[in-house]
């Protein structure tokens, strides 16, 4: 399972909250995210990629270059102060270059997340010189072989205004206390389409045994999300479809899935009000069939699956246009 990443992969993933906020704008009061125009809930990349960091670090034990480390003062590390904890040469260092070198090696051997979404470091290193100590700038730059675009919600949503008190007095000697306002959804079904690109893994070192820890990272992590605003998140469905042919990628699966209820988009409260509809999905993959080696998938007990209405098992759904299905093991 170390083995290099040789093969391109397009993910959907699929995953639901109920009255929460999958992912607050800072600069809009920490509102959900929402496209004025379609009403449609988004999410961005950062937010899935902070989902799986933080599972990958907490849960399995994994090192992860992006996190916030504090000094003995309190004062949180910057960029350059956490790439000298990857260098493993004495300082001031011979040339740039070989300080360069050693800090690239290190933390592509040690962060996970370096080797899946790519990293852009600054350096700052003292190099030795005949008379003097002098220091030297440069940077570290990789493209994430693992790319992911916004997420959507699959419907529009509904967002809902909430009003009320805090526990405390709005200030000294009063008994006025405090008051709190939030925005949620009751209802959201997002959609993330992402893709792992194998000519970039040659340049991270990303393995398959990595790949397998981000799967893991995305369901277990969406899943052990538990905070005020993200708890109720439930994935729904993970697609992941190998390719066989070099370079080579359908693109924008998860688009191919259609969204099916009898109720409307900003009424939708709960999964069992929803079907997804497979059959735009099942002719592209037929077409393309000779260049997918297998899709790897799971798939949750409640999400209810429908080909032009019809109801459908997924596995059987894909193995009746020939292709072989995997189920995704975490």
């Amino acid at each position: 399972m170390n083995e290099i990443v040789t093969n391109r992969s397009e993910i959907v993933f699929l995953y639901d909250i109920k009255d929460g906020n999958p992912n607050g704008d800072p600069l809009d009061d920490n509102k959900p995210r929402i496209d004025e125009e379609t009403g449609i809930n988004l999410v961005t990349d950062v937010r899935l990629k902070r989902t799986i960091r933080d599972y990958l670090y907490k849960y399995k034990k994994e090192e992860i270059f992006i996190r916030e480390i504090e000094d003995d003062k309190g004062h949180i590390q910057d960029a350059k102060a956490r790439a000298r904890d990857f260098l493993t040469i004495e300082e001031p260092v011979n040339t740039l270059q070989e300080g360069k070198n050693n800090i690239n090696e290190n933390l592509l051997k040690e962060c996970i997340d370096a080797r899946l979404f790519g990293v852009t470091i600054p350096l700052e290193l003292k190099i030795k010189d005949k008379k003097t100590t002098k220091s030297q700038k440069s940077s570290i730059i990789h493209t994430g072989p693992v790319q992911f675009k916004i997420g959507k919600s699959m419907h529009r949503v509904f967002i809902k205004h909430f009003r009320g008190t805090g526990a405390f007095a709005s200030k000294t000697e009063t008994s006025q206390k405090t008051f709190r306002e939030e925005d949620f959804l009751p209802y959201s079904l997002i959609n993330f389409y992402g893709i792992i690109n194998e000519n970039a893994a040659k340049g991270t070192l990303l393995t398959e045994n990595d790949i397998k820890l981000l799967l893991d990272g995305i369901w277990n992590g969406t899943s052990n999300l538990i905070s005020r605003t993200k708890f109720g998140q439930v994935p729904r469905l993970l697609l992941k479809v190998n390719y066989s042919v070099n370079s080579y990628h359908i693109g924008d699966i998860n688009g191919l899935l259609k969204l099916v209820s009898d109720t409307i988009d900003e009424e939708i409260r709960d999964i069992s009000q929803v079907k997804l509809e497979l059959a735009p999905l099942l002719r592209k993959l037929s077409i393309n069939k000779d260049k997918v080696a297998n899709i790897e998938y799971l798939a949750d007990d409640n999400l209810s699956f429908v080909v032009d209405n019809d109801p459908v098992n997924l596995k059987d759904s894909l193995e009746d246009i020939g292709i072989q299905t995997k189920i995704i093991t975490l």
